[in-house]
């Protein structure tokens, strides 16, 4: 018997719409946790700044209670990769950490993430961050201008290939996803080139592009909290993020105010607010 794709939600643009809502309210809450990210401070301090932004805004976290998680952002420091749980580690100086979040809104989801380093940045993890931010907006700039959702991940590999330098190391075991009635659907989006095109790009369709780089190996455990990602050489890793709609007159990055007009400028793309 032979089985098929899971099945990709495309949206209507009302619904996209609420989406971009629920982007809103997670763009001030990663404002506000991103501010409060100074040394000496805790991440369960981020988690509270964090949630008090959706609190206020009337929206439900996604992350807290998902799958068991206890927390509504992920904080992920040094060499944790990915879903680090905020609790009593204290930030210090130089660290750098990502922190991951999303919202609901009227049963829509939303998820960004964004790095922080604190305090004085080593210039190798400064690279790191703006390299992987970069190739994320690189991404998202095929999701404009591609027909598959394969040309997204040759994007940011050829991006990242690129960069002068020693070589940044593309996470394979995490990759991007579908987003919208859930915050984790069809279709995977992959940050590394492979043979595979994967589904066709079409108005209705909301992807996470959220490319992870390392500094070192890409090999990685989880720890024995069954969450968080580290890396196993101990190398210092750095994730970005943004959920973007595809509709029938381009694009709308949904986590971004300006829906990515300033950073897509320099690379072509003008994003179109949804109709």
């Amino acid at each position: 018997m032979a089985f098929g794709q899971p099945r990709i939600e495309y949206k209507t643009n009302e619904q996209m719409r609420t989406m971009h809502q629920a982007g809103l309210v997670l763009s001030r809450a990663l404002d506000a946790a991103v501010a409060a990210a100074k040394p000496g401070v805790i991440t369960k301090d981020l988690d509270d700044v964090f949630a008090a932004v959706l609190n206020d805004a009337g929206a439900k976290s996604n992350f807290l209670g998902y799958h068991g998680f206890p927390a509504t952002i992920c904080t992920s420091v040094n060499e944790e990769v990915v879903h680090g749980i905020p609790g009593g580690k204290v930030l210090n100086d130089g660290d750098i950490i990502s922190i991951d979040g999303g919202c609901i809104v009227d049963g829509w989801h939303s998820d960004s993430a964004r790095t922080v380093i604190v305090g004085n940045a080593d210039p190798e993890d400064q690279r790191l961050s703006d390299v992987t931010e970069a190739a994320m907006w690189r991404g998202i700039a095929a999701l404009a201008t591609g027909k598959f959702v394969g040309d997204i991940g040759n994007a940011i590999d050829d991006y990242v290939s690129s960069v002068p330098g020693k070589p940044l190391g593309i996470l394979e075991d995490y990759v991007g996803h579908g987003i919208g009635s859930e915050m984790h659907m069809a279709p995977d989006v992959l940050n590394y080139r492979t043979g595979h095109r994967g589904p066709k790009i079409r108005p209705g369709l909301c992807l996470a592009i959220e490319p992870m780089l390392v500094r070192g190996d890409i090999e990685t455990a989880t720890l024995d909290d069954d969450w968080t990602v580290v890396t196993t050489d101990g190398k210092r890793s750095c994730q970005w993020e943004h959920s973007v709609a595809v509709h029938e007159k381009g694009i709308w990055v949904l986590s971004a105010p300006d829906g990515g007009a300033e950073q897509l400028a320099p690379l072509g793309v003008v994003p179109v607010p949804i109709p």
